[in-house]
């Protein structure tokens, strides 16, 4: 699934949405907070309009009576925004002035009528707030309650004006933060399509690391990883170079005498006349066939390859190489020795590139060993996973040691006819399994000793 989803969106949702999420959150707390103050504010007014009533129960003859005059009526009246009503009666559930229906609150022995009451009902189907008080006459055992209810216009518009007054600002801070962060995203994205034309303008060619002039540190790591992948593709591509470079100037001699050796062939009109040539064009044969072989197996264990490494068991295979030495050791007359531990030693690894360490080492041995000579194959496990080769060879002066590990490098006047990448193909698949290939002189048989440690890739 492609995902085209944009840097510049994403930083923008994440930074504007949280803002309006507070707004929201704020919003709400305004909104609790205003009703709270608005209430407190009509309520007092609500209040004064009960206490005003209260002055008007009068109590004749042990009798409660209440009397309105027609300018204490106009005063429910005057408001244009919301309707006023009240209600005055007895303990007795007697009404002494007002609206017999209007509701009110529960007047049980229960209630606590120390301070005045207020609540929200419904009255001729308008919402109102209604604020109760009980009056004790001494005079009489009667109790008097005063109810004042009034519709919730003003309170509503009070409550949206204080409401728009705070949300309204807010949001245009949200619009201008969010107009602001647009224009500093695109400035501070520009960097990076700036660096995308860099890169889209180049060549296939062009593997030249990229500039890191007036680059932020978060574009920077970006450029320093395509800088060090551009390095690894030149390492690579000068690598192959260098191994097609070594291989056609390989590969020239051998095809030489090929064709030398077959021009001479038909020069001759004789059978006999043509087995020195014929001889000499498998020879030559052989030795590419060699050669070529060779060249594979550098090709595949180039650091430029990537494996899938296993578990492979050391011990197994270092016996089956053994084996297939044999019949080569036999034709010089020559010994081979295992010593293995009778338990498996597993490591990760490519089963085929250490066959082709092993077989290079052995081979080396054999070739390079004296006639009906001894070769000693050791296999340890501890510290380390460690397969020792020593031979009763002529050996490797110190100062060849490091040389000829190097592509192509033959020790002058040795004998045989390799092309010096035996052990140049051993370093680098130990390289490949994190090991480390040294060059000594064996101190049992006197000729070369070399010692593979895999100390990296031990198999659990």
């Amino acid at each position: 699934m492609i995902n085209n989803k944009s840097l510049k969106t994403a930083i923008l949702f994440r930074l504007v949405i949280p803002l309006l999420f507070f707004v929201i959150i704020d919003a709400v707390l305004s909104y609790f907070v205003t009703t709270h103050f608005v209430d407190q504010a009509y309520d007092r007014w609500l209040l004064d309009s009960v206490n005003s009533l209260a002055q008007e129960i009068k109590i004749n003859n042990g009798q409660i009576s209440v009397e309105l005059p027609p300018a204490a009526l106009e005063m429910f009246n005057w408001d244009e925004q919301d309707q006023t009503y009240f209600k005055i009666n007895s303990s007795r559930n007697l009404l002494l002035a007002g609206e017999a229906k209007l509701p009110e609150f529960s007047t049980s022995g229960e209630m606590d009528w120390s301070q005045p009451v207020f609540f929200n009902a419904r009255f001729n189907a308008q919402p109102v707030r209604i604020a109760s008080m009980r009056m004790v006459f001494s005079d009489t055992d009667e109790v008097v309650y005063i109810h004042v209810a009034e519709t919730m216009n003003k309170r509503n518009a009070m409550m949206v004006d204080i409401l728009l007054s705070d949300l309204l600002p807010q949001l245009a801070l949200v619009l201008i933060s969010g107009i602001y962060l647009f224009s500093g995203l695109n400035r501070g994205l520009q960097p990076l399509h700036t660096l995308a034309k860099q890169i889209a303008g180049r060549s296939a060619r062009d593997l030249n690391p990229i500039p890191e002039t007036h680059v932020f540190i978060e574009v920077k790591t970006l450029t320093d990883t395509i800088n060090t992948l551009l390095q690894q593709l030149t390492d690579a591509i000068e690598t192959q170079q260098r191994f097609i470079a070594n291989a056609a100037h390989q590969l020239r001699t051998p095809l030489a005498g090929l064709k030398l050796q077959a021009e001479r062939a038909l020069r001759e009109q004789d059978i006999h006349a043509m087995q020195p040539a014929l001889k000499q064009l498998q020879t030559s044969a052989d030795r590419m066939s060699h050669l070529t072989s060779q060249l594979l197996v550098l090709a595949k264990s180039e650091p430029i390859n990537h494996y899938e490494l296993h578990p492979v068991d050391l011990a197994e295979l270092t016996r089956q190489v053994c084996i297939a030495q044999v019949p080569k050791a036999l034709q010089r007359d020559m010994e081979i020795s295992l010593d293995n531990p009778p338990a498996s030693i597993m490591i990760l690894g490519d089963e085929i590139l250490l066959t082709e360490l092993m077989t290079n080492v052995l081979d080396n041995a054999v070739t390079y060993g004296h006639q009906a000579g001894n070769i000693n194959v050791k296999l340890l496990d501890k510290p380390a996973p460690m397969l020792i080769i020593e031979d009763d060879g002529p050996g490797i002066a110190e100062a060849e040691r490091a040389k000829v590990l190097e592509r192509f490098y033959r020790i002058p006047g040795s004998s045989g006819d390799g092309c010096g990448l035996g052990l140049a193909i051993v370093k680098e698949i130990a390289e490949l399994h994190h090991a480390d290939v040294t060059l000594a002189k064996s101190a049992e048989l006197g000729g070369l000793l070399i010692k593979v440690e895999f100390s990296g890739l031990v198999a659990d």
